[in-house]
């Protein structure tokens, strides 16, 4: 799978997601943004504009719905496809996450498949209209 080039933000305030996911995603050629909270996140947003976002839900002052709902609301980045990532597989975070814009849903700990294949998915070409 190659994701040369992909910019990827990983949002997680546990430096051990960031690191695993940190390594899956510069094993596949990725270009990887690190953020340990939502503030940090989207100071850093402008910057580098990602191609993708991983959130974690559950982070102190700025938690991943709130973060989710302000990349959202700003147009240059609503169509950023913003990934979810949660210790909890329940349907009513699923669904709260939908309602804040997420794009898909996944659960901690993730391996490092399903995080490129979601990658893969919201940015492998099939998305043409930015």
């Amino acid at each position: 799978m190659d994701l040369h080039g992909t910019r990827v933000m990983v949002i997680d305030d546990s430096n051990t997601i960031r690191r695993s996911a940190e390594i899956f995603l510069q094993q596949a050629g990725c270009e990887v943004i690190l953020s340990e909270d939502g503030f940090d996140a989207l100071a850093k947003i402008a910057d580098h504009n990602p191609d993708v976002i991983f959130v974690d839900i559950m982070m102190p002052r700025l938690d991943g719905y709130q973060t989710c709902a302000l990349i959202k609301k700003n147009n240059r980045y609503r169509d950023t496809p913003v990934i979810m990532l949660s210790s909890k597989d329940g349907l009513f975070d699923r669904a709260r996450g939908r309602l804040v814009g997420s794009d898909e849903y996944l659960t901690k700990p993730f391996s490092k498949d399903a995080l490129l294949a979601a990658v893969q998915r919201h940015h492998g070409g099939a998305d043409t209209s930015s």
